[in-house]
């Protein structure tokens, strides 16, 4: 008789999963979210492969996915802001379903950006019959429904089949509509790791006595083209009080080019980057910062480092906006404390002398800067969960839970 081999063969297909993000914060997001799904697969299924693919930035292609096309090309806000990429946004909208459909992903994740990611997801809820693409849809951050658009929560329920929001208030706005949700708190408070100030003054040579701002004008060119011109003549102004000045500035790859010219006859030394680490030893390092409103504030909160909120839209969408917002205010540092801890300076507010003037009374007053850390420890604890668990494991296991 013929000897019978009997070789154990794996039949399980690799786990297909598809993701989008469309801005630095989101990217961030997706690369966690990445490595945890990696290695808790590993754990269940060792000699199972997974598969990504989709739309996000340099850290989510440092993880192994090429990027459909670059990310930043979703990122948009405002009203008017997004006339003139309409055009460009239906045609990303049509490929990246086209592309979903070819890859038959067994997930699909749309990281924030709902304004591209909620449509995408439309058309493919659309094209299930007829395609048979049956993956789950999941949706990771939260629209600020409890801010304005509450109706926004039932249309998250008719597309996704869960969602994972990074604040502790949030699941009952959609739970309450029929949409499981899980609070897995916030990865870019529970995993920043305060900077190294002294090393970010070494590498560049900025001796203690230099009085060192750190400019985070948003990463998007349209808002670097907002803000930056700000954030130069505010410290102009500031250069009276302190005329020992350098600038920090931190944008991702794609936005770098939008500085230089406000920079080119700057009679302060600057000192640009798109490093990840060299951006929190920047924050750790400055006296002051200048952030745009977003998710970045979350990091100069970790860093300790005393701040002012601005950002500044077209006229016509701060109109809009004002009519339909319900919060009264736009940093979620302020919002989870229910008062001004740090000073929110916001359209017409939002002068290079506000924001001057803002800065030198906080530099100058240390009950302002003690009592901005205080408000600033409080926040932040609030958005870790109560098992004190990593928020980009936790949202892992309940993605691979739902496939399951």
């Amino acid at each position: 008789m013929d000897e019978i081999i009997n070789t154990e063969i794996n039949y399980e297909k690799p786990l297909v999963i598809y993701l989008i993000a469309g801005e630095a914060s989101g990217d961030l997001l997706g690369a966690r979210l990445m490595q945890n799904l990696r290695a808790q697969l590993a754990e269940k299924s060792p000699n199972r492969k997974i598969l990504f693919y989709g739309i996000g930035g340099e850290r989510m292609e440092a993880e192994g996915m090429t990027s459909l096309f670059p990310y930043h090309e979703l990122s948009m806000m405002g009203f008017v802001e997004i006339l003139p990429y309409i055009l460009r946004s239906i045609t990303h909208i049509n490929s990246t379903v086209t592309d979903i459909i070819l890859k038959q992903p067994d997930l699909v994740i749309t990281i924030d950006s709902p304004g591209f990611c909620f449509r995408v997801v439309a058309k493919l809820r659309k094209t299930d019959i007829q395609t048979k693409l049956v993956p789950k849809f999941v949706h990771y951050v939260a629209p600020t429904v409890w801010a304005y658009k509450p109706q926004r929560a039932k249309k998250c329920a008719e597309l996704f089949d869960h969602m994972l929001v990074l604040l502790p208030f949030e699941p009952p706005y959609f739970t309450k509509v029929g949409l499981d949700c899980t609070f897995v708190g916030h990865p870019v408070v529970y995993e920043n790791k305060k900077g190294d100030g002294a090393a970010f003054r070494s590498k560049y040579d900025i001796p203690d006595s230099v009085m060192l701002f750190c400019l985070l004008p948003g990463s998007r060119a349209g808002e670097v083209n907002r803000h930056m011109p700000i954030f130069t003549r505010a410290i102009s102004m500031l250069a009276i009080c302190y005329p020992n000045i350098a600038l920090a500035i931190a944008v991702p790859e794609h936005a770098m080019q939008q500085l230089h010219p406000y920079l080119n006859n700057s009679p302060f030394r600057a000192i640009i980057t798109e490093s990840e680490q060299d951006k929190k030893d920047a924050m750790a390092a400055s006296q002051f910062a200048f952030v745009k409103s977003g998710t970045v504030a979350f990091e100069v909160a970790a860093a300790g480092t005393p701040m002012l909120i601005t950002y500044k839209i077209n006229k016509f969408s701060a109109w809009w906006l004002k009519r339909i917002i319900t919060t009264k205010y736009v940093n979620l540092i302020n919002i989870l404390s229910r008062k001004e801890v740090i000073p929110e300076l916001l359209q017409e507010q939002a002068t290079p002398l506000m924001l001057a003037s803002c800065a030198n009374s906080i530099l100058s007053r240390s009950e302002l800067q003690n009592a901005q850390k205080a408000g600033i420890s409080s926040a932040l604890n609030k958005l870790v969960p109560e098992d004190g668990n990593n928020p980009s494991m936790i949202a892992a296991k309940k993605i691979l839970s739902l496939l399951s």
